[in-house]
């Protein structure tokens, strides 16, 4: 990897955080794939459903709060 490629990977890293009692947190440029096949880039910080309540799947809509979701 040379210099250049290995500042954008820096600069393009992702990361990925798990809330108490909440979503999942993925920091970043990502691109998701839905069941179709269809895709959508999200950018900077993507919040998906860990308690299968939400009605906007596979992000949180915070239905987790109602859900009284715990983990």
């Amino acid at each position: 990897m040379n210099r250049e490629e290995n500042q954008e990977a820096l600069t393009t890293s992702t990361k990925v955080e798990v809330l108490k009692n909440g979503p999942l947190l993925v920091y970043g440029t990502i691109e998701v794939k839905d069941k179709d096949g269809n895709t959508e880039t999200k950018n900077k910080t993507t919040a998906f459903c860990r308690c299968s309540a939400s009605g906007n799947k596979p992000y949180c809509d915070g239905s987790h709060i109602k859900a009284e979701f715990k983990d």
